[in-house]
């Protein structure tokens, strides 16, 4: 990322939201909706082993739906979503980041974390005044998430190498645009710090 500032108002307590790191987008053999991100993966595996060994909450989101109703206008827009069939191999969280007991997969019909979901309830319960928003896509779910975490009032921190798209110029804009008016994205190695 060009556009960084130094200075980086950190939050006391972080949760790790893995936004739809799922076979539907994690693999490309199996889904139009994936890419081949296995730089992503191996980001996000790095920061569950930092938060695990630091005991701090982490949170998974997959996309699913069992009802031609739920998410009708975002899934006309977006035909391939109907590919997110609820109890498919598909909405599974990709097993190099299989969630362990505790870690909660919460299901979600939009693009944001917190949209229908009770995502802000239990980031209140477990006491954090931080997020890092990791995952897919750059210019689509994690964009929407990181917004709203921040629309929570909540410290948001982008790793950059843990977020990905299946188009490179959306990522590049959406991390410039996100760093620019909403959240800090900074690289990995300086998240990860952050848990040392």
């Amino acid at each position: 990322m060009a556009l960084q500032s130094n200075d980086l108002q950190t939050a006391e307590r972080y949760a790790l939201v893995l936004v739809d790191l799922s076979l539907g987008f994690t693999d490309p053999e199996l889904s139009p909706l994936a890419s081949d991100c296995p730089q992503v993966v191996e980001a996000n595996r790095q920061l569950l082993e930092a938060f695990r060994r630091r005991g701090w909450p982490v949170f998974f989101t997959t996309v699913a739906y069992d009802s031609p109703d739920q998410a009708r206008v975002f899934r006309e827009k977006l035909p391939s979503l109907n590919v997110l069939e609820a109890g498919s191999r598909l909405v599974e969280i990709d097993p190099r980041l299989a969630p362990r007991e505790g870690e909660p997969v919460l299901v979600k019909h939009w693009a944001s974390a917190f949209f229908g979901t009770d995502l802000k309830a239990q980031l209140d319960a477990a006491g954090v005044d931080g997020v890092m928003v990791t995952g897919l896509t750059t210019s689509g779910c994690v964009r929407a998430t990181a917004v709203d975490a921040l629309q929570h009032d909540l410290r948001v921190l982008v790793p950059e190498e843990a977020v990905g798209d299946r188009n490179q110029e959306a990522h590049k804009a959406n991390l410039f645009d996100l760093q620019l008016k909403y959240v800090d994205v900074r690289p990995l190695e300086r998240c990860l710090a952050l848990l040392a």
